[in-house]
């Protein structure tokens, strides 16, 4: 490994002061994401505010066998921007202008640094939005999302990132500048957009995004309908959707994750219910006055004990603060506590419920639940105290459990927050030896000497050979940082 000293030194002759941190005080603000379970400080943090300051960065580390991890605003919640304690860690905030508005074929091209409401507030007033809307929207950075695939609330009828994006602009390790998908409608060859979308920085540096833009719908109009069952809540989404209605976004949350929202921001959530539906319907008026009628009938026939249509506009966004605070609020109950990330067929939301509520006694460790019901993403938050000896470890263990009955109904490991490290032994379950070994090969094709983010999403075949003889117990690996380096 090159001597630290040396490379700092070689470092500040491509940036100004400023725009290199290599002292202790100023790396530990980036020695984690928002998964601040692991941590790790960087040999270095570059913020680079110009293509040119990026690629001489990449091509020093390149020619130094440096390794090189991205990081947008810190969002994550997989720590996918752990920093490499023998690395770069690469900045991307000064990357943050919007270069260009197209009303006319509703696009904007926009730097990775921007962040994700800038975009829909910038286009307001020319009746455009951005429709991806994660939780972190206020904060989290678009290249974040492309990195992660991100979806919110609302990707139930408007999709995911890869929805929404129609070419990124992208430097590889070794310097290559490469245009991904095109302006037209679809471009030639193999879908690569949708390779890098979800790559978590492992592939390239994302240096510009063209995104999709919505028309504003004509008329929003959320309803909130309460449940004395849990399970019952969750057959309800079934129903729903099998009736032909898409809501533009349909939300469960348990009756833990109801009172910590509401009393955190007041909402006006009912405490006494199990479990609330936020099932949000845009459109035409005519549109959305049919369909509401619609889902309120399925609802109630489904078990709804009440239904409350949001009667205006402030108490539709009251309605979304409480749900878009979730993750915050449960952050009051407890120390710590450990988001998961799973999804699942939309017919299994009741047995994987069941399932979490089993594991949760066994462990004596409250869940909370919050979900993207719709489209079976669930967002277990599993309460813990770091202080506590061997509780970390316990609660992985818990969240594996769960992750890996997400596997076993149909469903996947991530629905939008990434592999990162703290998935990165189920991704020995999830797929097998022959499906790994292709994605090595994807990467050795972007990515020759391995150096951008190592250790992440992917695990060696000898990890998962460790993994599966001790499957019992999901903390017991060290963590990927420390085995590659």
């Amino acid at each position: 490994m090159n001597d630290k000293k040396s490379i700092i030194n070689k470092l500040s002759k491509l940036l100004p002061d400023g725009q290199l941190l290599y002292r202790l005080e100023d790396l530990k603000p980036y020695e984690c994401d928002a998964l601040s379970a692991y941590q790790a400080v960087p040999l270095a943090v570059a913020i680079p505010d110009n293509i040119e300051q990026l690629k001489s960065i990449l091509s020093l580390c390149y020619e130094n066998n440096i390794p090189v991890v991205a990081r947008g605003a810190g969002t994550g919640l997989s720590g996918g921007a752990l920093p490499h304690k023998d690395g770069v860690l690469l900045s991307l905030a000064k990357f943050n202008k919007i270069i260009t508005i197209d009303s006319k074929n509703h696009t904007a091209v926009v730097q990775p640094g921007v962040r994700n409401l800038a975009i829909s507030e910038a286009v307001k007033e020319l009746g455009l939005y951005y429709a991806p809307d994660p939780s972190s929207q206020i904060a989290c950075s678009i290249g974040g999302n492309v990195a992660e695939n991100a979806g919110g609330v609302h990707c139930l009828k408007y999709g995911l990132t890869v929805h929404n994006i129609i070419k990124l602009k992208v430097l590889t390790m070794d310097g290559d500048e490469l245009t991904i998908g095109c302006d037209a409608l679809d471009s030639p060859g193999y879908d690569l957009l949708a390779l890098l979308t979800g790559s978590e920085g492992m592939l390239a540096i994302i240096t510009e995004i063209t995104v999709k833009l919505l028309p504003i719908p004509a008329v929003a109009k959320v309803m909130l309908a309460s449940f004395d069952d849990i399970a019952v809540a969750g057959q309800a989404v079934s129903d729903v959707i099998a009736q032909g209605i898409i809501p533009a976004g349909l939300e469960l949350m348990d009756n833990a994750a109801i009172k910590a929202a509401d009393d955190f921001v007041h909402a006006g959530y009912p405490h006494d219910a199990a479990a609330i539906l936020l099932c949000e319907i845009d459109g035409s008026v005519e549109e959305v006055n049919d369909q509401l009628r619609l889902a309120e009938k399925i609802l109630k026939q489904s078990g709804a004990t009440k239904i409350q249509i949001a009667k205006d506009e402030e108490q539709r966004a009251q309605f979304w603060a409480g749900r878009k605070a979730a993750f915050p609020a449960v952050g009051r109950l407890s120390p710590d506590y450990y988001c998961m990330d799973g999804t699942i067929p939309r017919h299994q939301i009741s047995n994987v419920l069941k399932r979490i509520s089993e594991l949760s006694a066994e462990y004596k460790q409250t869940v909370v639940n919050v979900f993207h019901a719709g489209d079976g993403n669930l967002h277990p938050l599993i309460l813990f105290d770091a202080n506590n000896d061997g509780e970390l470890e316990r609660t992985e263990e818990l969240g594996g459990k769960i992750l890996d009955f997400c596997v076993e109904v149909g469903g996947t490991i991530t629905g939008e927050h990434g592999v990162g490290i703290e998935k990165i032994n189920q991704m020995c379950g999830q797929f097998n030896s022959d499906e790994i070994t292709q994605f090595h090969s994807i990467k050795i094709a972007f990515d020759e000497k391995q150096l951008l983010n190592p250790g992440k999403n992917i695990p060696t075949l000898q990890r998962c050979a460790e993994f599966g003889a001790m499957h019992v117990h999901h903390g017991n690996l060290p963590h990927p940082e420390l085995e590659r380096f």
